[in-house]
C-alpha cells in the first residue's frame, strides 16, 4: 500500500509588533524629555544653565535669568560647545588670509603719562639710595616702607592713565628672597644635536603679513597655508588604529611624546620664524589620530616653501633632561612611604631616605656623559598645501581644523571592538604611570622624591590631566592660535557677533540707554541692576523644563526675526566684518 507524503503545513508569519498599551509598546516611544533636550540643542538653547537673579534697584522687581554654561564639551552641553565651535570657526576665518596687520601698535605716551613714569624712576632711585646707605635696620626698613607705599600709589595712577602693565616688577620681600633658591633653574647647553640638519637663521621682521604673487592677467594673489605635523611611528598598525603587533609596540614612547608634544610645537614655530625671517602666525588644533598619537592642523597666514616646512620639521625637537627612568625601582603596590621624621618619603623595606629631586639632578650634571631621557620629534608624514582666500578649500580646511573641539581626546574615535579597547587601555595604563612633570608622584616609583614633595603622594593618582583616560596624554589647551591671529580675542569676537546681530535688527540694551544717558550728565556709567546667584530650590525659580520650552520659543522667534531682517537687506551699522557676518550662516561643508 502506497502512502501519500504529507506535506508541511505553513505556519503564519509570527508579528512582532508589540501588544498596544503593554511596556514594550510604551518604551518605543519617544520620551518628550529628551524630545525637548534635542531641541533645545537644534535651537542653540544651553540645557544646563545658570540662573542669575537680577534686581532693579530703582522699582525693586526682580527676574530671574538664564545664562549659559558655557561649556565646550558636547557631552556636558551641545549647544554651548556648538556655539564655541562656531566661534573659534569665526576666529579662525577672520585672520587666515588677512591682508593688512591685525595689531598697528600702541599709540604714543602722552605728557601726563611719561610725567608718572618720571616720577616712578625717582621714586625708584630713593629706595636704592635708602637700600645702600649706611643707616639703622629699623630707620632704613620704616623709610623703604613708606617710599613703597608711594610707589604703589603711582603704579595705581599710571594703571588709571591708561597704560598696560607694570613699569618694573615689584620689589621682592625677605620672604621671597628666601623662597627664590627653590625656583633656580638649571642652565644647561643649547648646542645643537648632531643628528639634526642645520637651519637657516634670519633676523625676524616685524611683519606678520605673506608675499603676494601675480598672475599674467596682472590679478594679484596673497595665498597662505594648510599644514598637518604628526609624531613619528611606534610600530605597523592597522586600518582601525590598532597595532598589528601589540607586545613590539612602543607604548612607552608615545606616552612621553604625547605628555612633551606641546613643547615640541612651541619649538617648531619658533625655528620657522627665525628660518623664514617674519613673524609666521597660525591657528590650529591638536587631535589624537586613529592610533591614538597626537598631530596638529594649522592655517598659516602666508606661503612658506614646502622643502623649508619639511626641514624644520625635521630639525625641531625636544629633550628632557629628567632623572633616569630605564627601570622602575619600585612597583605602585609597594611605593615608598612618608616619614614624619624625616621629612621625605622613605624605601618601603630599608626605611633609606630616597634622593630628593636637587640631588638627582646634581648627578645628572656630574656626569659628563649624560643623555636626556627623552627626545621627541615629528614624524616624516608632514603635509603642506596652499590655500586661496573665499575657496571652498578653506572653509573645508577650517572645519577640519574644529570638527574634534567639541569631543574628548579619546571620543574623537569610536572605540567599537575589544582589539581597540585594549589598545587604549594599554596606552592609558603607560600614561598613568609615566612622569609628568618635575612634581609627579610617578617619581616615587623611579626612586627620586618629586620637586616640591610633601605627604599624600600616590603613584598612579597625580591629578595632571595627561594621566586621564579620556585626555590620551593631552593635558595642555587643544586650540593654539598665535598673538598677532585676529587682533581679538575670543571676547572680542563674541561682542563683534552681538553688535552685528543688534545693528541688524535695531535694537539696543538697558546698558546702552544707561550708558548714554549718564554720559549725557557727565557722570560715569553705573549699572541700576544688582546680580545674585539663584537656587534651583528657590520659589521665584521655575522648573527646568518650563525655563527651556519658554527659551525654545524665544530662540524660533528670535530666528525668525533675523531671519527677516537679513532678507530686508544688509545691516546699517558695521560691528562685525563681512566674514563674520558670512560666518552666522555659512553651512559646514561635509567631510
Amino acid at each position: 500500500m502506497t502512502v501519500a507524503p504529507t506535506l508541511p503545513i505553513p505556519t503564519p508569519a509570527e508579528d512582532t509588533t508589540p501588544r498596544p498599551g503593554s511596556r514594550a509598546a510604551r518604551m518605543l516611544m519617544p520620551r518628550s524629555v529628551d524630545v525637548v533636550k534635542e531641541l533645545a540643542a537644534d535651537y542653540g538653547v544651553c540645557t544646563r544653565p545658570v540662573s542669575l537673579r537680577r534686581t532693579d534697584l530703582d522699582t525693586g522687581q526682580t527676574v530671574v535669568i538664564d545664562l549659559p554654561c558655557g561649556a565646550t564639551q558636547e557631552t556636558k552641553c551641545k549647544a554651548c560647545a556648538t556655539r564655541a565651535r562656531k566661534l573659534r570657526q569665526q576666529q579662525i576665518r577672520e585672520g587666515w588670509h588677512r591682508d593688512d596687520e591685525p595689531d598697528p601698535g600702541p599709540q604714543p605716551a602722552t605728557d601726563a603719562q611719561r610725567a608718572l613714569i618720571v616720577l616712578r624712576a625717582h621714586l625708584e632711585f630713593d629706595r636704592a639710595a635708602l637700600m645702600s646707605a649706611h643707616m639703622d635696620p629699623e630707620t632704613r626698613a620704616e623709610q623703604v616702607a613708606a617710599v613703597d607705599v608711594a610707589i604703589a600709589e603711582v603704579e595705581k595712577e599710571i594703571t588709571a592713565e591708561g597704560l598696560r602693565g607694570r613699569p618694573a616688577p615689584p620689589h621682592a620681600t625677605a620672604d621671597d628672597d628666601q623662597d627664590q633658591g627653590d625656583g633656580d633653574r638649571r642652565v644647561r647647553s643649547t648646542k645643537r644635536r648632531q643628528d639634526v640638519p642645520d637651519l637657516p637663521r634670519l633676523p625676524v621682521e616685524n611683519r606678520t603679513i605673506g608675499r603676494t604673487y601675480a598672475a599674467p592677467d596682472g590679478k594679484i594673489f596673497r595665498p597662505s597655508m594648510f599644514l598637518t605635523l604628526t609624531l613619528d611611528s611606534y610600530g605597523r598598525v592597522w586600518d582601525d588604529g590598532t597595532p598589528v603587533d601589540p607586545d613590539s609596540y612602543d607604548y612607552r614612547r608615545a606616552a612621553w611624546d604625547a605628555v612633551h608634544f606641546p613643547r615640541l610645537l612651541d619649538r617648531f614655530w619658533q625655528n620657522l620664524r627665525r628660518a623664514v625671517g617674519w613673524k609666521v602666525q597660525y591657528a590650529g588644533a591638536v587631535e589624537p589620530q586613529r592610533r591614538l598619537a597626537p598631530h596638529a592642523h594649522f592655517a598659516i597666514r602666508g606661503t612658506i616653501p614646502r622643502e623649508l616646512v619639511r626641514r624644520v620639521a625635521a630639525a625641531t625637537y625636544h629633550q628632557v633632561w629628567w632623572p633616569s627612568v630605564d627601570q622602575r625601582v619600585y612597583e605602585p603596590e609597594q611605593a615608598p612611604e612618608w616619614d614624619e621624621d624625616a621629612v621625605g618619603y622613605t624605601d618601603p623595606t630599608t626605611g633609606r631616605l630616597l634622593p630628593t629631586w636637587d640631588d638627582a639632578l646634581d648627578l645628572l650634571d656630574a656626569d659628563p656623559d649624560a643623555q636626556p631621557v627623552h627626545v621627541v620629534r615629528f614624524g616624516r608624514q608632514i603635509d603642506a598645501k596652499g590655500v586661496l582666500a573665499g575657496s571652498k578649500d578653506a572653509d573645508r580646511c577650517v572645519w577640519y581644523i574644529t570638527k574634534y573641539l567639541t569631543k574628548q581626546a579619546a571620543d574623537c574615535h569610536t572605540t567599537a571592538t575589544d582589539r581597540q579597547r585594549a589598545h587604549l587601555d594599554r596606552l592609558w595604563h603607560e600614561l598613568r604611570y609615566t612622569p609628568c612633570s618635575e612634581r609627579c608622584a610617578n617619581w616615587l616609583l623611579y626612586g627620586v622624591q618629586p620637586k616640591k614633595t610633601r605627604a599624600g603622594l600616590k603613584p598612579g593618582n597625580c591629578k595632571n590631566k595627561v594621566h586621564k583616560r579620556d585626555t590620551l596624554g593631552l593635558g595642555g589647551r587643544r586650540v593654539l592660535i598665535s598673538r598677532d591671529w585676529s587682533g581679538k580675542t575670543l571676547a572680542d569676537h563674541r561682542a563683534d557677533r552681538r553688535e552685528w546681530v543688534k545693528a541688524l535688527l535695531g535694537v539696543t540694551t538697558d546698558l546702552d540707554h544707561t550708558d548714554d544717558q549718564a554720559a549725557a550728565d557727565g557722570q560715569p556709567s553705573a549699572s541700576r541692576h544688582a546680580w545674585e546667584m539663584a537656587r534651583p530650590t528657590d520659589p521665584d525659580v521655575p522648573p527646568l523644563g518650563h525655563r527651556l520650552l519658554r527659551a525654545v520659543s524665544e530662540r524660533i522667534q528670535w530666528r525668525n526675526q533675523l531671519d527677516y531682517a537679513r532678507r530686508a537687506g544688509p545691516p546699517h551699522a558695521t560691528g562685525a566684518s563681512a566674514n563674520e557676518r558670512t560666518a552666522t550662516t555659512r553651512e559646514e561643508p561635509q567631510p
